[in-house]
């Protein structure tokens, strides 16, 4: 493995009692998200909540994953899959590389096959932005049926 990238994890606040089991073995595990690293080294920088709606931590919360050296947040699948997925999930991924030049990445682990199913039976992902966010965490049947 070359390349090294160093990454940051930002969770929605509802699980911030989070061990943050699922995003570490799919970090270590290259899957969900990280797929992209497969080749890669990756070194975990920052760990973190949003700090509650409508996600005051993520206005400071990215300098400190810069000083870390991190290159790239990861927006946690739990943005996508708790209920209502982040109604703030858009403005995360505008002002995070405007305000500190991070690339963002929607998604850590794969989407737990109970929550692709809830999901699916509300319609909760019809609208087209959602395919980019999800695009990441899909994965197949097999892999979702792990992370439940």
């Amino acid at each position: 493995m070359a390349t090294k990238t160093k990454v940051a994890i930002i969770i929605c606040d509802r699980y911030h009692t989070c061990a943050g089991g699922k995003c570490l073995r799919a970090l270590h595990q290259r899957e969900g998200a990280f797929e992209a690293y497969r080749d890669q080294d990756v070194e975990l920088v920052g760990f973190t909540t949003c700090g509650g709606c409508p996600g005051g931590n993520i206005e400071y919360a990215p300098e400190e994953m810069v000083k870390n050296g991190a290159e790239v947040v990861h927006l946690a699948t739990g943005l996508l899959v708790g209920y209502p997925p982040c109604p703030h999930l858009d403005h995360f991924i505008a002002m995070i590389p405007k305000k500190f030049g991070l690339r963002v990445v929607v998604g850590t682990h794969p989407i737990p096959q109970k929550y692709w199913l809830l999901h699916g039976s509300l319609n909760t992902w019809t609208e087209p932005r959602w395919d980019g966010h999800l695009a990441a965490t899909r994965a197949d049947e097999k892999v979702r049926l792990a992370y439940d």
